[in-house]
């Protein structure tokens, strides 16, 4: 079974425990408020306080073969720097490091920091294509190029089969999964046959900019011809 720590209960590191939980048990937890760690000290394998830019007491507490080590000391940047650049020393293979700012996330790559996690802008990017489209339901940026979002079926898709709505050849999407509007478990669709629904919210994979051009059609499909919706959707120049 694989092992975490996660060093800093900040905001971030509580909510990476919380998910952690759901698949293992074989957490450590550092920060060096007593009242932080008691309070979370049950759930974790083992709990510690002690402070993060204290080298003698990480090498004690982490073991050398753990496979990711998360962390979150909130503002405290210097900190974060140490002790990723100890984890680093330590040949922890993983550290997943919160940044404050650019200029701090740069730094922490370059003392050892294997994934650098900005909480504030990675939210502000799901939220924001959700504010802009009322069909879209949830948005999670995966790459530069590439995310996953629940769209509720629109106007163009309804009363369609799979195979004649032809997302990915005419809005550059793929279609993952399928829920119902009032249940949360997403099935497969195998059957290009399958008719859309106006209940049917969509999981579909493709890049930001044609996630968010589909989301955002409206009524305006029904009265214009496919071909130049799809001309205007993606001009030859992109």
């Amino acid at each position: 079974m694989k092992q975490f720590a996660i060093i800093g209960l900040g905001a971030f590191g509580l909510r990476v425990l919380e998910e952690l939980l759901s698949i293992t048990n074989e957490i450590i937890i550092i920060d060096k408020d007593k009242d932080i760690i008691d309070k979370y000290k049950d759930l974790a394998k083992a709990a510690y306080i002690t402070d993060a830019i204290n080298e003698i007491a990480l090498r004690k507490i982490i073991p050398p073969e753990i496979d990711a080590v998360i962390v979150d000391l909130g503002g405290k940047i210097e900190a974060s720097i140490m002790a990723t650049n100890y984890l680093k020393k330590m040949g922890v293979r993983e550290i997943i490091a919160k940044a404050q700012s650019d200029e701090h996330g740069e730094v922490l790559s370059m003392v050892g920091a294997t994934k650098v996690v900005f909480p504030d802008r990675e939210a502000a990017k799901r939220i924001t294509p959700m504010l802009a489209s009322s069909l879209l339901f949830n948005f999670m940026p995966i790459s530069a190029n590439l995310a996953l979002a629940e769209v509720r079926a629109n106007e163009y898709c309804i009363g369609k089969t799979l195979l004649d709505a032809n997302l990915r050849k005419l809005f550059r999407l793929n279609v993952v999964a399928m829920r119902k509007v009032d249940k949360g478990e997403f099935f497969f669709i195998n059957d290009p046959a399958y008719i859309f629904t106006e209940d049917d919210i969509l999981l579909v994979a493709g890049a930001e900019e044609h996630i968010n051009k589909f989301s955002r059609i409206t009524e305006r499909v029904q009265q214009t011809n496919v071909q130049s919706l799809f001309r205007n959707l993606f001009p030859k120049n992109t």
